[in-house]
C-alpha cells in the first residue's frame, strides 16, 4: 500500500496537466519510434540481402577483379573501379584451372553487359550476362522451357540467347519465343531458352528481363574483350571451404604470375565472408542509426526534467501540506519518480506501437517497389526501446523528485 499511493497520486497529477504530460510522452515516443524503426528495418534489410544471396548457392567459393593494392570491400577499390580503372587479367582459362581442383565439382565465369535487344514487336534496354555452360547446373534457378546453350555452343561464339519471362513476354506478347529471333545490336541470335521467374535481385537488377548469353559470345561479339568480371567455383566438400579458398589464391597467384601478395588483381571469398561481411556492415550502420536515433531519447529526458521541476515548483505547497499531515521524504521521492516513470513507459510503449507500424508500412512500400525485404520485429529492440526509456525516466527524473523530498515543510507551506 506504501508503494501504491504515490503511484495513484503520481497518476492523478499527471492527468490533472494532460497538455504537459502529452508534450513530454512526444519528445520520448520519436526516440523510441526511430530506435524501434532502424533496428526492424536493419535487421529485415540483412535478411533480404542474405536471401537474394542464396541464389548463387552456399557452397561456393568466388574470385573477383580487384584493385592491386587494395582490399576488396575498401572503398579504394570501390572507388578505382567507379573511376575507371579496368582490370582485365582474369580470363576463363583461370576458371578452368581452378576446376582441376579436387575439391571443386564446378566452375562458370560471368561477365556483365548492357545493350539494347529488339525484336519485329519491341526493344529494351536490358542487362546481358554472359556465363560458361555449367552456370545452368549451378545458379539456383531454372529454365521453364527450352534448353541450355552447350559447350560447343560456348566455344564457337554461337548467337543463341536464353531471355527472362518478363522480356519474353515484351519481345513476343504470348507466342512461344523459342526459335524466334532478336537482335542485340547489329546481329541476330535465336531464343533457345526461357527461364523461370525470379524477380528483383537487390532490388534494382531486373533479373526477369536479363539475357543470358555463351561467355565468349558476350566478349567477343558484343564487348570486343577477352576478359571476364568473375569465377563461381562450387565444392565438393564445404568442410574444406577455408583450405579450398586458400588454394585457390595460391592458383590465381600462379596464373598471373604474382609473387607479392599486395599486387593481387583479384580477390577470392566465401558464403562465410560475404555473410561476415553484411553482418558488420548492417550493424554498423544500424548502431550508428540508433546512437543518432538516441539522442531524441536523450533529449527527451532533459525535457521531462524540465517538466518535473517545474512541477515541483508548482506542487510546493502540496508537497508541504503532504509532510505536515505525515507523509515521508520517501513516499514524496517515490511520488515524482513514478510520474517520471509513468510518462517514460507510456511514451516507449506508444514509441514501440508506432514503430512496427511504421516498419511494417515501409516494408508494404518496398515490396510495392520490388524490394520485397519481409517485415521483421526485433524484441531486441523493443526490450532496449522500452528500457531505454525507462531508465531515461529514472536518471532525469530522480534529481526533481530529491529536490521535491528534501523540501522543508514549514518553507513550502508558505510558498505562494
Amino acid at each position: 500500500m506504501t508503494l501504491l499511493s504515490p503511484l495513484k497520486i503520481a497518476y492523478r497529477a499527471l492527468r490533472a496537466h494532460k497538455v504537459r504530460s502529452a508534450l513530454t510522452v512526444l519528445g520520448l515516443l520519436i526516440g523510441v519510434m526511430s530506435v524501434m524503426v532502424v533496428i526492424n528495418m536493419g535487421q529485415s534489410i540483412k535478411y533480404y540481402i542474405l536471401k537474394q544471396s542464396e541464389i548463387f548457392g552456399s557452397d561456393f567459393v568466388q574470385v573477383e577483379i580487384k584493385v592491386p593494392s587494395t582490399k576488396q570491400a575498401s572503398s579504394e577499390n570501390a572507388m578505382g573501379m567507379a573511376q575507371g580503372i579496368s582490370i582485365t587479367t582474369l580470363k576463363i582459362k583461370d576458371g578452368e584451372k581452378i576446376a582441376t581442383h579436387p575439391n571443386i565439382r564446378g566452375y562458370y565465369a560471368m561477365q556483365m553487359g548492357q545493350g539494347v535487344v529488339s525484336s519485329s514487336l519491341d526493344k529494351k534496354t536490358t542487362m546481358l550476362w554472359g556465363v560458361s555452360t555449367q552456370f545452368f547446373d549451378l545458379y539456383n534457378t531454372k529454365i521453364v522451357s527450352g534448353r541450355p546453350f552447350t559447350e560447343e555452343e560456348d566455344k564457337s561464339q554461337a548467337q543463341v540467347v536464353i531471355i527472362g519471362p518478363a522480356l519474353k513476354t515484351k519481345l513476343f506478347n504470348d507466342d512461344d519465343a523459342l526459335g524466334q529471333s532478336l537482335k542485340i545490336g547489329n546481329l541476330k541470335y535465336t531464343v533457345i531458352g526461357v527461364m523461370e521467374e525470379q524477380g528483383n535481385y537487390m532490388g534494382f537488377m531486373d533479373m526477369d528481363s536479363m539475357v543470358y548469353l555463351p561467355v565468349r559470345t558476350l566478349q567477343k561479339k558484343v564487348l570486343g574483350i577477352d576478359h571476364v568480371q568473375a569465377i563461381m567455383a562450387y565444392l565438393k566438400d564445404t568442410t574444406q571451404t577455408e583450405q579450398t579458398a586458400s588454394d585457390v589464391v595460391d592458383i590465381m597467384r600462379s596464373q598471373h604470375d604474382i609473387t607479392d601478395p599486395k599486387k593481387d588483381d583479384f580477390a577470392v571469398s566465401t558464403m562465410d565472408d560475404v555473410l561476415k561481411m553484411v553482418n558488420t556492415l548492417s550493424d554498423g550502420i544500424t548502431f550508428l542509426l540508433v546512437a543518432i536515433a538516441a539522442i531524441s531519447l536523450l533529449v527527451g529526458g532533459v525535457g521531462i526534467m524540465n517538466v518535473m521541476y517545474v512541477s515541483v515548483s508548482e506542487r510546493t505547497y502540496e508537497i508541504g501540506l503532504r509532510k505536515a499531515v505525515g507523509a515521508t521524504s520517501k513516499n514524496i521521492l517515490w511520488q515524482f519518480l513514478w510520474e517520471a516513470i509513468f510518462l517514460t513507459f507510456l511514451g516507449g510503449l506508444i514509441g514501440v506501437i508506432l514503430g512496427t507500424f511504421f516498419s511494417f508500412t515501409a516494408y508494404l512500400l518496398a515490396k510495392n517497389f520490388g524490394f520485397d525485404w519481409g517485415f521483421n520485429f526485433s524484441f531486441i529492440g523493443l526490450i532496449l526501446s522500452v528500457s531505454f526509456s525507462v531508465i531515461t525516466g529514472l536518471v532525469f527524473g530522480v534529481y526533481p523528485a530529491r529536490h521535491a523530498a528534501s523540501l522543508n515543510p514549514v518553507e513550502a507551506l508558505r510558498y505562494e
